[in-house]
């Protein structure tokens, strides 16, 4: 696998080394003991989320306060702008965002470490999202700040307004959203 690292040291980038011939392809989208060796990563994935969404649909940018999620993300079909965000105080990244686009054609895979909120706009005709996540979903430690936030000033590519769940529609602005230490 190719590591690359990102404009925020612990988001990293994750590229699967590909076999492929006229009849398809082959990957591992996983190994544990390949990406501790790669990135000196050791996580616990407890649950495997799958999500599929239509063209223009935000979702996030979202957290778990308590109980947070390391994540592990792709895209099987279709293709996403994904974007995590730090969260945490302590860190001298503290209020930047990184976005990479993620397709199923690229393979491409996004580390995002606990401690970030994450979100991601759909930028094809729909797309299935696939994430491990290193914690379960506690909903009532779930957090979600404003995917416009003008602190945060993301950059999304998106033609208009996007379509958000009515709980992505009430995030919280960052400068009043509940963050980590």
């Amino acid at each position: 696998m190719n590591i690359t690292p990102t404009t925020i040291p612990d988001v990293l980038i994750i590229e699967p080394k590909v076999f492929g011939d006229e009849r398809g392809f082959f990957f591992e989208s996983y190994n544990r003991k390949s990406l501790q060796a790669a990135t000196g990563l050791d996580v616990d994935f407890v649950q495997h989320n799958h999500s599929r969404s239509a063209g223009g649909v935000l979702r996030g940018l979202h957290y778990q306060i308590q109980h947070p999620q390391g994540k592990l993300v792709r895209v099987i079909l279709g293709e996403v702008f994904d974007v995590a965000v730090d969260i945490r105080r302590s860190s001298p990244t503290f209020g930047q965002w990184f976005g990479a686009f993620l397709s199923a054609e690229n393979k491409r895979q996004l580390w995002v470490p606990p401690g970030f909120a994450h979100g991601f706009c759909v930028t094809s005709e729909y797309a299935e999202f696939l994430y491990l996540t290193t914690d379960f979903w506690f909903p009532e430690h779930e957090r979600c700040i404003a995917w416009n936030d003008p602190d945060l000033a993301i950059e999304w590519p998106l033609q208009g307004t996007p379509s958000l769940s009515a709980k992505d529609s009430q995030g919280r602005l960052f400068r009043e959203a509940d963050l980590f230490p």
